[in-house]
């Protein structure tokens, strides 16, 4: 079934990660939660997509791609705290991470921007998204 943007980001059951499709440590770092997603919870969408740009423009997000966003029952959350939701969501042991929301955010937050600002330089990046693992590509929102 196909949704419409806004229709998506309302779907009960999922939350949505939005991610820079280009970068290889954002996409390693897809790769790691679609590795860990149990329950099948997470879908995925590169910032570079119409639905992911979209999503982004609907929930009033930057265009900044050096950082993650989830989305879950309609509440958007990014950076540091975009990833310590996503661990908690992941369940044991991953949910233990979530401890570190007791660091004051503009600290984690720090942290985050200085691995974004110095992704590409250290990770590398592609020239376009790549495509989904066939036994994944239904997680991903095109």
């Amino acid at each position: 079934m196909t949704h419409a943007p806004a229709e998506l980001a309302t779907v009960p059951g999922n939350a949505i990660v939005l991610y820079d499709g280009v970068c290889n440590l954002c996409n390693a770092s897809v790769r790691f939660i679609l590795a860990r997603d149990r329950e099948d919870y997470f879908r995925f969408a590169s910032l570079q997509s119409d639905i992911g740009g979209a999503l982004a423009a609907q929930y009033n997000l930057t265009d900044d791609l050096s950082t993650f966003f989830l989305i879950e029952d309609g509440k958007a959350y990014e950076k540091s705290l975009a990833w310590l939701e996503i661990m908690r969501l992941l369940g044991k042991p991953w949910s233990a991470f979530y401890l570190l929301k007791a660091v004051p955010g503009p600290i984690r937050d720090w942290v985050y921007d200085s691995i974004g600002r110095n992704r590409y330089r250290w990770f590398g990046r592609q020239e376009s998204c790549p495509v989904p693992e066939a036994k994944w590509q239904r997680k991903f929102l095109a």
